[in-house]
């Protein structure tokens, strides 16, 4: 009698104490990169990173020609359809180069190189539990701010410039930069990150809405969702210390938000 209540009161701790657990304290949904697979130890980097596992230039091509007719008007000087864009993987190798143009060079040649510096810097910049996009850097960059200077350690490298004919060119190389005005988002796989992406081609507010889009596109959006690291603007959400100030024709979701202030006194 006394073995079978031991029995009985132990089956009843165990579901209580099983019970008492919720899905949210283990630590496997709770530490930022941790593997997919729930019953296996924390693991940062648990999604596979390569440029293997990341779209190709041809993707890329793609989705620059059709996200400026997603999510409504894009706004910038060309409505987000002169881009260039580029992906780097979580080491911030280069993995793929693309432009939204016929003829490469009939979009900006020198975005080229921003674009892969932005890629680099969202993906620099970001945590496998926290994405910020390049466009949250901007005040925090700015005199007297706690990040003034950051751009100085991570330079682009000069002989990563190539011309629009040679943009393959930087496959497989790390170029760096450091980026902060929109147009950089990094690039996630459930709770890993595992890139970075950078558009430019237009003003920063729309290099930022083209290069949210294709991340959305491609399935590669931050755990907590497409505007988990969206851009800020003070007219429309207030003071900020991640706020981005406004372009020409400032365009968010669809919605405008308003014009960069004209230049006075020269």
């Amino acid at each position: 009698m006394v073995r079978s209540r031991a029995v009985v009161l132990a089956g009843v701790l165990s579901i209580a104490a099983g019970c008492s657990r919720s899905p949210s304290s283990s630590p496997a949904e709770t530490q930022p990169g941790a593997a997919a697979d729930l019953n296996r130890a924390p693991q940062a980097g648990g999604a596979s990173a390569t440029c293997r596992d990341l779209p190709s230039a041809d993707d890329l091509k793609k989705w620059l020609r059709t996200a400026p007719g997603v999510e409504g008007e894009a706004g910038g000087l060309f409505s987000g359809q002169m881009e260039w864009a580029a992906i780097v993987n979580r080491q911030g190798e280069i993995c793929a180069t693309a432009v939204a143009t016929d003829e490469p060079a009939s979009a900006w040649p020198g975005s080229q190189a921003i674009a892969k510096a932005k890629a680099y810097t969202a993906n620099a910049y970001s945590t496998d539990g926290a994405p910020l996009s390049t466009a949250r850097l901007y005040t925090l960059t700015q005199p007297g701010h706690s990040l003034w200077g950051v751009a100085e350690p991570n330079p682009f490298r000069a002989e990563c410039l190539a011309s629009p004919k040679d943009m393959h060119a930087t496959d497989g190389k790390v170029c760096g930069g450091s980026i902060a005005f929109g147009g950089g988002v990094p690039l996630y796989k459930g709770k890993t990150r595992v890139g970075g992406l950078g558009v430019s081609g237009d003003t920063a507010c729309a290099d930022h809405e083209i290069a949210k889009r294709i991340r959305h596109l491609a399935l590669l959006d931050p755990e907590k969702g497409e505007f988990a690291d969206d851009i800020i603007y003070t007219a429309a959400d207030g003071a900020s210390p991640f706020a981005h100030p406004l372009c020409a024709n400032t365009w968010r979701n669809g919605k405008k938000v308003g014009d960069e202030a004209n230049a006075t006194d020269y």
